[in-house]
């Protein structure tokens, strides 16, 4: 049998710092607890490496290590915090390596994440509690989650966990699974979960699918922001899965009818229909007539009569505005609108108000090459062509006669509705003096007038009566002339005489030199003028006039030669 001495030396053995011993609680005190592990004395634990909620009670049993087995005073030195520590932490080496899962609980928010109770104190970065990390960690404070270990570090005994990894692993499985059950055509709720100028992205539960713009609403929008907001819980349509990318085109109007479905129904030709001008460009103004459908009224359908160069100048944006149904495209899905058909067509009662021979005033609007256009009424004009101007002069450009700004008077020459044209004339306010020109000139009568203009092969004479008559080159004077300009100039007075009146062919001919010739020299000059070939010497009258337009203009067109040019000429 074992002396007493014996027996204290064989407990002391059992005992030894470092150990897990479990011990009982035998007396409490207000800030720490009293427990007996077996030993020749007792030790104390202080009450904060207790759980708060659950404080140890008299006789309840304990694990404690032993970090003093007896000190000065004669007591062991015990801590229950450590004990459980070691515990857990050869409990968490045991069953849980790099990768595993643990549950824990939230202690605290500190610098940079969380730290979390998983029987030790473990860190959880921000970044690795959610998807999206929360705005405020505290709130997740005393909540119990499970984790992932990802990084254990034996020597410094710390763990760090992630939360994230596991709700990824989570979302991964369950979008292989939606992609598995999913098709064309299911309806899924969804959050919104990112906006961009050209859609948004819905997270269907771990999935997330594009939002198309196009595809949010069957009318007009600018920004997907118009119809969604970022953490909107929100209905969407399947349109299209792409299973290899693991990306889903989701749609919300489809949720809604296509209003182009019946449109032709609805909308059949020559309605009348309200709407709301939504946009203006540069050919014309869409018109909304109910979300998802658009007509456009072209500029040309504006007005019967104005010339409208921006459809500003007729509509506003968000104006209200009545049109009328000109065409249905339901393929291209086009409505093409007028405005101007609200009102009768000035061009169908043109042909009535403007009858051919009705005389009529107006202000020249605009001057081209070839002819003037002459303003009846409000956008309205007749056009004079440069032929239109005189029975008797060849005037190259309006210019000649008429100003922009004139008031002058014509009269309507013919009317064509269908290209909305009015032609109008000026020399028909008279009678053309070609039908009296016998008894105006005859040959052998004397003349006299102006050079109005020059030409290589001769010159031109204003005569009495609006008229002009052409003196050859080779009827200036009785000696060879090389250039007409070294003897004439533009507004010389000139005395001539008649040698040649063609009324078919609408000319006269002249000539200086014969002003002195008598009957017979006159006749014998005539004919020779008659055998002058036109195409050589452009004596011809119906020639001469044209070169001498064609002259006229490239003069007007060639601009002038620099000095060294006119040097380097006259040298030549």
């Amino acid at each position: 049998m074992l002396t007493m001495e014996e027996a204290m030396k064989q407990s002391e053995l059992r005992f030894a710092e470092g150990e897990i011993v479990e011990g009982t609680v035998i007396e409490e005190r207000p800030k720490e607890v009293l427990v007996d592990i077996g030993y020749k004395s007792e030790g104390i634990v202080p009450l904060n490496e207790f759980d708060e909620d659950e404080p140890p009670k008299l006789g309840d049993k304990v694990e404690v290590l032993i970090e003093v087995l007896e000190n000065r005073d004669g007591q062991v030195e015990l801590s229950h915090e450590r004990a459980e520590f070691k515990r857990n932490w050869d409990n968490i080496n045991t069953i849980c390596q790099e990768g595993g899962v643990i549950p824990g609980k939230v202690k605290k928010a500190v610098k940079g994440g969380l730290i979390v109770n998983i029987g030790v104190e473990a860190f959880l970065p921000s970044s690795q509690v959610d998807i999206v990390p929360p705005k405020d960690l505290s709130e997740l404070e005393g909540k119990t989650f499970e984790f992932k270990i990802v990084k254990i570090n034996e020597e410094r005994q710390n763990i760090v966990l992630s939360r994230r990894e596991l709700i990824e692993e989570e979302r991964t499985k369950m979008r292989a699974d939606m992609l598995q059950n999913m098709t064309p055509g299911d309806v899924r709720k969804g959050k919104v979960k990112n906006i961009t100028d050209f859609g948004a992205f819905i997270d269907l539960n771990g999935l997330d699918g594009l939002l198309h713009i196009t595809d949010m609403s069957w009318g007009r929008i600018s920004h997907p922001s118009e119809m969604v907001t970022v953490g909107e819980d929100i209905e969407v349509v399947v349109l299209d899965i792409n299973h290899e990318k693991e990306r889903v085109s989701l749609g919300l109007k489809q949720k809604t009818k296509n209003p182009w479905d019946l449109i032709e129904s609805n909308y059949p030709v020559n309605t009348k229909v309200k709407g709301r001008v939504v946009n203006l460009v540069s050919y014309g103004a869409f018109v909304e007539l109910e979300p998802g459908v658009e007509g456009l009224v072209h500029v040309t359908e504006m007005s019967w009569t104005k010339r409208i160069t921006k459809p500003s100048e007729v509509l506003k944006r968000d104006e209200e505005v009545e049109a009328v149904v000109l065409g249905v495209n339901k393929d291209e899905q086009k409505i093409s609108l007028g405005i101007r058909q609200l009102d009768a067509n000035p061009w169908d009662t043109a042909g009535e108000k403007y009858a051919p021979g009705t005389p009529v005033k107006g202000k020249v609007r605009n001057l081209t090459s070839y002819g003037a256009f002459v303003e009846l009424e409000e956008g309205m004009d007749g056009m004079i062509h440069v032929s239109d101007l005189s029975w008797t002069r060849k005037i190259n450009h309006p210019s000649e006669v008429i100003k922009k700004g004139d008031e002058i008077e014509a009269v309507v020459l013919e009317v064509d509705k269908d290209n909305q044209r009015i032609s109008i004339g000026v020399k028909q306010l008279d009678a053309d003096p070609w039908d009296e020109i016998d008894g105006m000139y005859k040959v052998g009568d004397l003349v006299t007038g102006k050079v109005t203009k020059l030409a290589s092969f001769g010159a031109f004479i204003g005569l009495k009566h609006d008229m002009d008559g052409l003196v050859h080159i080779s009827q200036v004077s009785e000696d060879r002339i090389e250039k007409i300009k070294e003897h004439l100039k533009v507004d010389d007075e000139v005395t001539a005489r008649v040698i040649k009146v063609d009324k078919s062919d609408r000319r006269i001919g002249l000539s200086i030199k014969a002003a002195n010739y008598d009957e017979e020299a006159l006749q014998k000059e005539a004919e020779q003028l008659d055998q002058l070939k036109p195409g050589e010497d452009l004596v011809a009258l119906e020639h001469a006039f044209d070169e001498a337009a064609l002259e006229v203009q490239d003069q007007e067109d060639t601009p002038p030669a620099s000095q060294e040019e006119e040097k380097s000429t006259g040298e030549n």
